[in-house]
């Protein structure tokens, strides 16, 4: 049971051994841990280059400020979901019309699969950076690979495959180091906001925004967190309603670690790119695998070599956590037997809906559109479509009907307001830009 296992994690800690408290540390990363690292996928790895290269150290602020946003939204889902026993799609479907339901996932979906296609185009052309032979057939082999591995691989298994996959994320990090940086600067810009309202510099923030906390991010989370419980022996709805204390503090700890994770690679892959790129008048990076050979020159093979292979582990990463969250979504909404628990011939519609996603974002890269441009606008339209899903998520955990007494404190009502109001105004400022044309 879910119960079982927060105590059990709960016991370890409090023995007094160091060995045994690490372990159940560990223990106790999953859902958020994965959720959190996701968001550095190919798209954010490109948006935090152009970042970096286009504006220097002056948008670091931006990691402080979403670190606690990102954390604050990512427990409202998971408690959502441990609350209920239900994911986010099943408890709109369940207490609210169905076009409103329809309206919230289908923007979900329209963005997993356009970011799923370019973190796809990302991948294979780091793929055939670093080991030559035509792009297209690394798109094909990473296509199948990442489609099969979540459709075959037992939950159990994969939810492991998945952690380790976010050690990718430390190439990010080691890669800092091996360039000249000016720590002051960075730290001075980190802690003290510039702010613009220029296009270029609100279209930037709309995507850091955007890529950082991030749709498929929300109803992963949920998902997820339904999955370990079931996965616990919770396998009906009424055992999986209600969470106990123990069950919060331990979830509460896997989203603010996978939380921290996420901005301190945001925050270190704009250092490098801010020190090399922007110094030496490279202002232009529209994608991960751009970024890599642009630093190749500045900072050397081993830091080209880091960020291209990191390009691959994030995308493996991330692009399940997109296939995924629009099936679960999908299904829940049409009420299809789901879940990576379940074996194929038990959930033919919802594994259908992660090879379906995973081929049509595929195809993306092969209609023209230029896969570039894509990872840095797909970033822009997550923060666009995001708003809308947050408002959804903070109706929902405010009502007392869906959350008995579980609903958000008040620290969470702050969080989860300044970022849903936050996000909502970048967009808009973003859009009457575009429109004045300025």
């Amino acid at each position: 049971m879910a119960a079982s296992k927060a105590e059990a994690i709960e016991k370890k800690v409090q023995q007094s051994g160091p060995l045994q408290k690490l372990r159940g540390y560990i223990k106790a990363l999953g859902p958020g841990l994965i959720a959190g690292a996701s968001g550095d996928d190919p798209s954010g790895i490109g948006t935090y280059s152009q970042t970096g290269a286009q504006f220097g150290y002056t948008q670091l602020w931006a990691a402080l400020f979403t670190f606690p946003l990102q954390a604050g939204i990512q427990e409202i889902c998971a408690r959502i979901a441990l609350q209920t026993g239900r994911g986010l799609a099943a408890n709109i479907r369940k207490y609210y019309s169905r076009p409103t339901l329809y309206f919230y996932v289908s923007l979900l979906v329209i963005a997993n699969t356009i970011n799923l296609g370019v973190d796809l185009g990302a991948m294979a052309a780091a793929a055939q950076m670093l080991f030559g032979m035509p792009v297209l057939l690394w798109l094909g082999f990473i296509t199948i690979l990442t489609a099969a591995l979540e459709i075959l691989i037992p939950y159990q298994k994969y939810a492991k495959v998945l952690q380790v996959l976010t050690l990718a994320l430390l190439a990010y990090i080691v890669g800092a180091f091996f360039v000249t940086q000016d720590w002051g600067q960075a730290l001075r810009n980190t802690v003290i906001p510039t702010i613009r309202l220029d296009r270029d510099y609100l279209f930037n923030l709309v995507a850091i925004l955007g890529t950082t906390i991030t749709p498929y991010m929300f109803f992963w989370q949920a998902s997820q967190e339904v999955e370990e419980e079931i996965d616990e022996g919770k396998l009906t709805e009424t055992q999986r309603k209600g969470v106990t204390k123990t069950e919060l503090k331990w979830m509460r700890a896997d989203v603010g670690f996978g939380s921290f994770v996420s901005n301190l690679v945001f925050w270190f892959i704009v250092v490098t790119t801010a020190s090399t790129l922007n110094q030496n008048g490279i202002t232009t990076i529209d994608s991960a695998p751009q970024a890599a050979e642009a630093l190749r020159p500045l900072a050397g093979d081993f830091a080209y070599v880091l960020f291209a292979v990191g390009i691959i582990g994030t995308g493996l990463l991330a692009v399940p956590v997109l296939a995924g969250s629009a099936a679960y979504a999908i299904s829940e909404t049409f009420k299809f037997r789901q879940g990576l628990s379940r074996k194929p011939h038990h959930a033919r519609r919802f594994y259908s809906v992660i090879g379906l996603v995973t081929i049509i974002g595929a195809a993306i890269n092969l209609v023209g559109i230029n896969p570039i441009s894509a990872l840095y606008y797909a970033a822009v339209l997550n923060g666009i479509v995001a708003p809308p899903l947050l408002f959804m998520i903070m109706l929902i955990s405010n009502n007392k009907q869906i959350m008995q007494n579980k609903t958000n404190g008040r620290a969470s009502n702050i969080l989860g307001w300044v970022v849903t109001f936050a996000m909502g105004a970048a967009a808009i400022a973003l859009l009457v830009s575009l429109g004045m044309g300025k």
